[in-house]
């Protein structure tokens, strides 16, 4: 079986504060924070010049995660087509666990997926990469090497 377990749902947010005070109003707990840019995240995300802020929460049980960003740069957009780029307003990926990232992104192609930007690597750690499937979702993969 290719995947492992849900990983994370990503939601792109203006209002960074709000969005984290709302979700632990819900009964999420802010797991932690930190800021995201360089070549990983331009190569996975298909955009040039990627800096965000990242709030990650848990839910209680400590099985699944909400990701929140807000995008310093490029700017963060609210509308278009179904075929719009990472960095829209809104839920932008649910990402899933794998256990062979490219057999996997070559059974999703047979479905008409297509690669939002590159498979990335991250360090020796994670193989990345964001997909399109239906409706213009975008689904991120991710396998973890070692």
């Amino acid at each position: 079986m290719a995947i492992q377990r849900m990983d994370n749902v990503g939601i792109v947010v203006e209002d960074l504060e709000a969005a984290i005070a709302f979700f632990v109003e819900l009964g999420m707990e802010l797991e932690g924070r930190t800021e995201v840019e360089g070549l990983v995240a331009d190569q996975c995300t298909g955009l040039d010049g990627v800096h965000c802020d990242i709030a990650m929460l848990r839910t209680p049980d400590g099985h699944s995660r909400l990701e929140l960003a807000k995008y310093r740069s490029p700017a963060a957009i609210s509308s278009g087509p179904r075929d719009q780029p990472h960095n829209i307003l809104g839920t932008h990926r649910v990402m899933f666990a794998v256990d062979d990232i490219k057999d996997t992104v070559a059974r999703l192609r047979t479905h008409g997926a297509e690669l939002v930007g590159e498979l990335a690597q991250y360090e020796d750690s994670y193989r990345l990469c964001y997909v399109r499937g239906p409706e213009g979702i975008i689904v991120g993969l991710a396998e973890q090497l070692g």
